[in-house]
Formats: C-alpha cells, sequence, structure tokens
C-alpha cells in the first residue's frame, strides 16, 4: 500500500499555522458548556497560542459552530484560527453523497460565519456512496476555496486507502489528515491499520478522545465518581483493574513532571508516530491548562514504554 508523497505541500499550510500542537475539542459546546463558558475556554486556548479548533455540524445540531463563529466574529480573529469541521453525520445531511457533501458544507459555513474552513472531515465513511463520488465532491470544494484542505475521521483501513487511491487516480485534493479514535486507552484499531495509510501517505493525526472521555484525567476511580456525570456510561468499562493499574502509571509519570494526569496522557499522544495534534475538550480553565501543560512534557523512552505496557491489556 503505497501512494505518492504530495509534491506540493500547500494543502498542509493549516498544519504549519499549529503554534500549539493541540487541538481544542468542541463537543460540550451548546450542550454542557454554555455560549459564555465556550467563549472563555476559546478566549484561554488563542492566550495560550492554541489554533486549532475541532467542531461538527453534529455537535449540538449545530450550535458548536455557531458558538465558534460568533466568538471569532467578536474577536475578529479568524485569519489567526485554524478551523476543523465535520460532515456526513447530521439529520439533515447524513452520508458524503456530492449533493449532501456541497449542502453540508455551506450550512456550516453559515454557521461559522466564514467564506471557508480550513480542514473538512469526512465524519464517517459511507458505505453507500462510492469513494470517488465522495472524493470528486470534496475536491470541488477544495477547488471553489470554501474547504482548504481534506480528512477521513472514523473510517477503516480500506475505505481511508480507497479514498486516498481514488483521489490520486483522479487528479484530486487528496486527504491530508486522518481523525481517529485514539489514546492510552482506545490503541486499536488505529495502529495495526490506519496508521498504515497515514504512514503510506504522509497523513497528519489528529486524533480525538484523547482522554479518554475524561478517564486519563484520573477523576474517575470509582462508579460513584461517574454518578450524575455527563460521560460517566462511557467511563465506567475503564473501572478495571487493569484501568486502574494504567491510572496509577500516568500519575506516577505525572508526579514526575510536575503536572496532572491528563498532560502526560495528552503528551504521550503527542509523542505517537504520525501524531500531530491531539484533540481535547475542555469546560473550564482548570482542564484547558492542563492540556496546554501537555505541550512542553516530554516523556521519555522509558517512560513512553512503561505507559505503552500498561494501556496494552485495554485496546
Amino acid at each position: 500500500m503505497t501512494w505518492p508523497r504530495p509534491s506540493d505541500r500547500s494543502d498542509r499550510l493549516w498544519e504549519e499555522a499549529l503554534e500549539l500542537p493541540l487541538g481544542l475539542g468542541t463537543n460540550t459546546f451548546g450542550r454542557t458548556t454554555d455560549a459564555a463558558a465556550s467563549h472563555a475556554v476559546l478566549d484561554s486556548f488563542a492566550s495560550a497560542g492554541g489554533t486549532l479548533v475541532d467542531t461538527a455540524d453534529t455537535y449540538s445540531d449545530g450550535a458548536a459552530e455557531s458558538i465558534l463563529g460568533t466568538w471569532m466574529r467578536q474577536r475578529g480573529n479568524r485569519d489567526q484560527m485554524v478551523v476543523a469541521t465535520k460532515v456526513g453525520n447530521h439529520s439533515r445531511f447524513d452520508g458524503l453523497s456530492a449533493p449532501v457533501v456541497t449542502a453540508a458544507v455551506e450550512e456550516s459555513l453559515r454557521r461559522l460565519d466564514t467564506d471557508h474552513v480550513d480542514l473538512c472531515f469526512a465524519h464517517y465513511q459511507d458505505d453507500r456512496t462510492p469513494v470517488e463520488e465522495s472524493a470528486a465532491a470534496f475536491d470541488a470544494l477544495v477547488r471553489s476555496g470554501k474547504v482548504r484542505a481534506i480528512g477521513l475521521s472514523n473510517f477503516d483501513v480500506d475505505t481511508a486507502a480507497a479514498w486516498v487511491q481514488a483521489a490520486y487516480d483522479g487528479g484530486l485534493a487528496a486527504p491530508v489528515a486522518l481523525q481517529p479514535h485514539y489514546s492510552l486507552v482506545h490503541r486499536q484499531p488505529f495502529e495495526t491499520g490506519l496508521a498504515t495509510v497515514a504512514a503510506a501517505s504522509d497523513l497528519a493525526v489528529l486524533p480525538y478522545r484523547a482522554l479518554g472521555g475524561g478517564f486519563l484525567s484520573g477523576k474517575y476511580r470509582t462508579p460513584a465518581d461517574t454518578e450524575g456525570r455527563a460521560r460517566g456510561a462511557n467511563v465506567a468499562p475503564l473501572l478495571t483493574a487493569d484501568g486502574l493499574r494504567l491510572l496509577d502509571v500516568v500519575e506516577a509519570v505525572a508526579r514526575d513532571h510536575g503536572v496532572a494526569a491528563a498532560s502526560v496522557a495528552v503528551a504521550w499522544l503527542r509523542q505517537q508516530p504520525h501524531v500531530v495534534a491531539p484533540l481535547a475538550s475542555a469546560t473550564d480553565g482548570d482542564q484547558l491548562d492542563q492540556l496546554v501543560a501537555s505541550s512542553t512534557v516530554v516523556l521519555s523512552p522509558a517512560e513512553l514504554a512503561l505507559l505503552g505496557a500498561a494501556s496494552v491489556p485495554l485496546g
């Protein structure tokens, strides 16, 4: 599985604009984080040098995009931000057929109050639509200037490879990024599949759920800790002997570096092959500070091996 590497890297300018190797997720905006609190988090992120903000048309049914768009308009900083959004999974714009993709992006641009997005992901693969049609639809958006670069999110290895091949065969704008579910508690199937696609075609990896739904922050250690929490159901299955053993290792490494457990978890992810910027969300300044601190944590080979070994039983 080998494709030619792009000779013209102009489609990767969005990556070069990342002053901070971290992306701010907006999946809580408009849901558990209101507009005012979301704007405060965005202000702190930008003040720390953050530029990449990841959203989607399905986050709070588009409210997250609107909150981000309003913030950029009020701050007058659209040109300083790298905006990534995702389409193809909304109830009104379901799938990756050409008409659906085109209409979904237009709606995202309206909510974001911008004339282009820097990186547009196909949110989920669509087995009903030929990848050639989807690739051509995204290529048309790139050629129109409404999208600067293309990414694939939640794709299996075969479909991702087929899209990249279709783009090269057809002379179309090829994907430059992957957004997989990947963290210390969820290493597969990325490491055994999509990593090969990333390596073969020089794709930047922007993993989501970097903190394992909050588990790797260390704040969940008993079933009682999950009660009444928005992510409790996702964290509960990790409260096993293996999961708690991993937390012990993460927290021990964090103490050695004088940072929070979350900082170490994101730092581990950042130091994995092909990863350009892990994606994680924050609902307040303290959480954001822990994420930002991860950018300065450099784990030793021994620490990387220790964390990796402890995480293997969790998948």
